[in-house]
């Protein structure tokens, strides 16, 4: 008879948040798939629990699909976690879910902690519709892809990011989406949590340097209603012009204003003063 897989949220920073159902599960399974084995031993011995570990990451997943769907049609039951959250969001587990569905293993859920649900929660953003984007592509091509196919985005989105990459992103969505209001969430669940409610143009020039420490979730306003066969060549330029006084160069914002309101980046970048 055919095991189970358990798919369990884990802390995102408070051990406290661990339910006394997890801790159960835990206890009672007969192996862990774990996205770092190294993470996932401090919390097991963190509530005195002794389990079989099996790596499950992102660059050894299909190798170990096979040795842990084997181990659950023999009959053992399997909990998969990741670092830090719901696994398959925005981590390893998605194929691994999908392949125990395909041969008719059972799956069931112990949630946990989620940062980008519990960023919007707190985030003082509109959460009537939104979008998950999870984390930008570092592949320039594929980058450029996502933030065109977001601009006109009218829902909130929400990103994760590495504090390493914080600058570099914000730049990108400024330039792309234009001056747009955000919350930069940080931190959650640690005694350094903070909700930083301010809009991209200002946070390119508040953190040029990465200077932002800490797991990072951006929640960016969606688009307004495109006006754009309203706005004339000189309204056009007062927009650019106004990107450049935020710090923007005269390319970047011409190219910006041009995506917005349709008028040539060429005419508007000749009128910018």
């Amino acid at each position: 008879m055919a095991g189970k897989l358990y798919v369990m949220g884990t802390p995102i920073g408070n051990l406290g948040d661990f339910s006394p159902r997890a801790v159960s599960v835990l206890s009672e399974c007969d192996f862990v798939a774990a996205e770092d084995t190294r993470v996932t031993v401090k919390l097991l011995n963190h509530f005195e629990i002794k389990k079989p570990l099996v790596s499950y990451y992102e660059h050894n997943k299909y190798d170990r699909e096979d040795e842990i769907l084997g181990k659950i049609l023999g009959g053992e039951t399997c909990v998969l976690v990741s670092d830090a959250g719901m696994p398959a969001i925005s981590d390893p587990g998605m194929e691994l879910v999908k392949a125990c569905h395909l041969h008719g293993i059972p799956v069931e859920s112990v949630p946990g902690p989620t940062a980008f649900a519990t960023a919007l929660a707190i985030s003082g953003m509109d959460n009537g519709r939104f979008t998950f984007e999870g984390f930008l592509s570092v592949n320039k091509k594929s980058r450029r892809e996502h933030l065109d196919d977001i601009r006109l985005e009218r829902r909130t989105m929400i990103f994760y990011e590495a504090p390493h990459k914080l600058s570099a992103t914000l730049r990108d969505l400024y330039s792309t989406l234009g001056d747009r209001e955000i919350a930069i969430v940080r931190e959650i669940t640690k005694i350094h949590e903070e909700v930083i409610k301010t809009t991209l143009g200002q946070a390119v020039i508040d953190y040029p340097d990465n200077n932002l420490k800490g797991e990072i979730v951006l929640i960016i306003a969606g688009a307004k209603e495109d006006k754009s066969e309203e706005v004339t060549l000189e309204g056009a330029v007062i927009m650019a012009q106004d990107f450049v006084s935020k710090g923007m160069s005269k390319n970047d914002a011409a190219k910006t204003v041009a995506k917005q309101t349709g008028l040539k980046k060429g005419d508007i970048y000749k009128a910018i003063q």
